[in-house]
């Protein structure tokens, strides 16, 4: 997890800010063993989200997490999400340990702390798919289910896939969903998928399947908007008179701190 400097700046990060259980980094065996019709429902959704040029969506996270006592304790976040393709996202994240704003307008990258009147800004890619990597890779940040975002989803959620089932039918906020649930090595996750001409995820689940405890991160999303009104200042961070401009830390400073 990324934090930056100062002990303010700590505070805006220490506590999953951007961080999830992605199943963008486990490789293994290529020896699938799959139902082809959780692949079809999973390319349907897939497919239908990357061709939508903008949508928004309110999503509802919890992080999976164990005291050093060894109890099990979860923390929330929940997020209003806006996306304009090819290279625009901000988020307003709420959370018991947090509240974190999140934009992206094509140049740079910048995360807001209101409550702590801090903010941090770099420049950044000219993608979405582009920024999805270069957070990850060089300042530690991950995006709860940016795993659906890339346009070429189906392809990374497939990866050395070994096993993929169809569980079943059932209701996610009034939502009739299929259950699909995927295995590939160190990572497990689950996918409800809306029936009906807009499949949207309506769940989304990845656990850890490399430590004793299979920790899990769970989001649920609603509030689909798949033609939302949007405008670029929607997108840019005009930082507050009082708020305090703070640097984004290396990811080696970074990983040398926890």
């Amino acid at each position: 997890m990324n934090t930056i400097h100062s002990k303010t700046a700590v505070m805006l990060f220490v506590l999953v800010a951007f961080t999830t259980l992605s199943v963008l980094t486990p490789a293994g065996a290529k020896t699938p063993s799959v139902d082809p019709a959780a692949f079809q429902i999973l390319q349907r959704m897939t497919d239908f989200l990357s061709e939508q040029k903008q949508f928004s969506l309110h999503t509802q996270t919890t992080y999976e997490d164990t005291l050093a006592s060894g109890q099990r304790v979860d923390y929330d976040i929940s997020a209003n999400v806006i996306v304009s393709r090819p290279n625009k996202i901000h988020s307003e994240r709420i959370g018991e340990q947090l509240s974190q704003f999140f934009y992206y307008d094509g140049k740079t990258l910048t995360l807001f702390n209101p409550s702590a009147k801090v903010y941090a800004t770099q420049a950044a890619p000219g993608t979405i798919e582009e920024l999805l990597d270069y957070a990850r890779e060089e300042l530690g940040l991950f995006v709860p289910v940016s795993d659906l975002v890339y346009r070429y989803a189906f392809h990374i959620l497939t990866q050395d896939i070994n096993s993929a089932i169809v569980v079943g039918k059932t209701d996610i906020n009034g939502v009739s969903c299929n259950h699909l649930a995927f295995s590939r090595p160190d990572v497990d996750f689950q996918v409800w998928v809306a029936d009906g001409d807009q499949p949207l995820p309506c769940k989304y689940v990845v656990t850890d399947t490399t430590t004793p405890e299979q920790l899990s991160v769970s989001t649920v999303m609603s509030d689909w908007n798949v033609a939302p009104a949007t405008m670029d200042s929607m997108f840019e961070f005009v930082p507050p008179k009082d708020a305090n401009k703070i640097d984004f830390m290396p990811l080696d400073s970074a990983k040398s701190d926890r």
